[in-house]
C-alpha cells in the first residue's frame, strides 16, 4: 500500500504537463481525488486490511499524498485563471438583503420633519431620569399613583445623594433613579437651562421655549395597545402671551400634516397634575372617517347598504395624546415666573400615533417589537 502511495504521487507529477483546460482540471480532480471512484480513495480502501502497526504511517503518507494532489491542482488552477473555473458572468447574481427601518424610526423622522418647520428644536435627556424631574417637578406629590413601584421601573430601593452642582438652588437634595416614565421630566431640566442663561439683548431668561423631545420611555404595562419600552415625543412652548389657541393650533396642523387633511381633533378636559387646564385630545376615526358606522358592502344588491358600528373607534373618534397648559408650580419649579410667562405642552406616544395612520389600523401595538419582517416589510 505504501508502494502504491507513492506510485500515485509520481503518476499525477507526470500528468499535470497534459491538463491544459478547465475541463481537463475537473477530469483530473475526480481522477484522482472523487469520493466515489478516485484513485486515492481506491487506494484508501485497503487501510483496513493494513497490519495494525501500519496504520499510523500509512495514514500519514495518504494525507501528504492528498495534499500533494490538491497543491498541484491549486497550482494549475491558478495559472488558468484564478479561481474563475466553470463561472459564467451572464448568471443574474444573487441580490443581497437590504435593510429596513423600524417603524418607530420612520415616525420619529416623520414627527421630526413636521415640527421643525414650527421653530421646535429637538433636546435630549437621558433615560435613567432622577424622580425629582420625574415626578416632582411635574407637580406629583409623594403618594401619586405614577410613583408606586408597581407603576414604574424604580432603580434605587431608597433615596440616594443627587450629586448636584454646589450653586443648585433644588431644596430636594436626594432622590430615587428610575427609569423615565415619560417625556415630560425633560419640562424642568429645560426651564432652569433658559433661566440661567439670560438674553443679554433683550434682557429676558433666555426664552422663549420651543422643543421637542422625542425618546424612549418604560412602564410596567403590556397589552394590546401598551408595551413596556415605547417612545414618546413632547412638545414644550413657554413664551409671553402664551393661550389655548396657540396649543389647539399646533396640534391640528400636526394633526394634518401627520393624518391626513381629512382628520379632524377635539380637545377634552381631563386632568393632568403637570398641567391646568389639560385636555384628552381625540382625532376622528381614519376607517369610518368620524361617522361611527361603516357601511355593510354585503348588501343584497338592490336594496339600501346598511350600517353597523365602527370596530375601531366604536363612535368616530379615537383617544390620541394628552395636552394642556403648563401648571404654574412647574413654571415655578424650572425658575420662570409664571405671572409673566405661560406655555403649553403636549405628549404623544409615537408607536400609538404611527398605528391610528389612515390605512393601517394596527390593533396590537405589540406587533411593532416582535421583528416580524413579513410585518416590518408592509411599510
Amino acid at each position: 500500500m505504501k508502494q502504491k502511495l507513492q506510485n500515485l504521487q509520481q503518476q499525477f507529477e507526470a500528468e499535470k504537463a497534459s491538463i491544459k483546460t478547465a475541463a481537463d482540471l475537473e477530469a483530473a480532480e475526480n481522477k484522482y481525488l472523487s469520493r466515489k471512484a478516485g484513485l486515492l480513495t481506491g487506494i484508501m480502501k485497503g487501510l483496513k486490511e493494513a497490519a495494525k502497526e501500519e496504520v499510523a504511517e500509512l495514514g500519514t503518507l495518504a494525507n501528504e499524498t492528498k495534499n500533494y494532489i490538491l497543491s498541484g491542482l491549486e497550482e494549475i488552477k491558478n495559472g488558468l485563471g484564478g479561481g474563475t473555473v466553470n463561472f459564467d458572468f451572464t448568471v443574474p447574481g444573487h441580490k443581497p438583503p437590504v435593510g429596513h427601518l423600524h417603524l418607530a424610526t420612520i415616525a420619529i423622522r416623520e414627527i421630526e420633519s413636521i415640527l421643525k418647520p414650527l421653530g421646535f428644536v429637538r433636546a435630549r435627556h437621558p433615560d435613567v431620569e432622577w424622580d425629582y424631574y420625574a415626578f416632582e417637578t411635574l407637580n406629583m406629590p409623594g403618594d401619586h399613583p405614577a410613583r408606586d413601584d408597581w407603576e414604574t421601573f424604580f432603580i434605587d430601593e431608597a433615596p440616594i445623594k443627587m450629586n448636584l452642582p454646589e450653586d443648585s438652588l433644588k431644596l430636594v437634595k436626594e432622590g430615587r433613579r428610575l427609569l423615565t416614565p415619560h417625556t415630560s421630566s425633560i419640562q424642568v431640566r429645560e426651564m432652569e437651562k433658559a433661566s440661567q442663561h439670560r438674553d443679554a439683548k433683550s434682557g429676558g431668561q433666555g426664552l422663549p421655549i420651543r422643543l421637542m423631545n422625542i425618546s424612549k420611555c418604560y412602564r410596567r404595562q403590556i397589552d394590546v395597545s401598551h408595551v413596556p419600552m415605547f417612545h414618546q415625543f413632547e412638545g414644550l412652548v413657554v413664551d409671553r402671551g402664551i393661550n389655548i389657541t396657540h396649543l389647539k393650533g399646533t396640534i391640528d396642523y400636526f394633526v394634518k400634516k401627520f393624518f391626513g387633511e381629512d382628520r379632524v381633533i377635539r380637545l377634552r378636559p381631563h386632568h393632568f397634575q403637570f398641567t391646568e387646564p389639560s385636555f384628552e385630545v381625540d382625532i376622528s376615526c381614519g376607517l369610518c372617517h368620524g361617522t361611527g358606522k361603516i357601511k355593510n358592502n354585503a348588501a343584497v344588491q338592490g336594496e339600501a347598504q346598511s350600517a353597523e358600528s365602527c370596530r375601531m373607534c366604536k363612535e368616530g373618534w379615537l383617544e390620541l395624546a394628552g395636552a394642556g397648559m403648563v401648571h404654574p408650580n412647574v413654571l415655578k419649579a424650572g425658575g420662570i415666573d409664571p405671572e409673566k410667562y405661560s406655555g403649553f405642552a403636549f405628549g404623544w406616544g409615537v408607536e400609538r400615533c404611527f398605528s391610528m395612520k389612515s390605512g393601517l389600523n394596527i390593533d396590537d401595538l405589540r406587533l411593532m417589537y416582535k421583528n416580524d419582517l413579513r410585518f416590518n416589510e408592509q411599510f
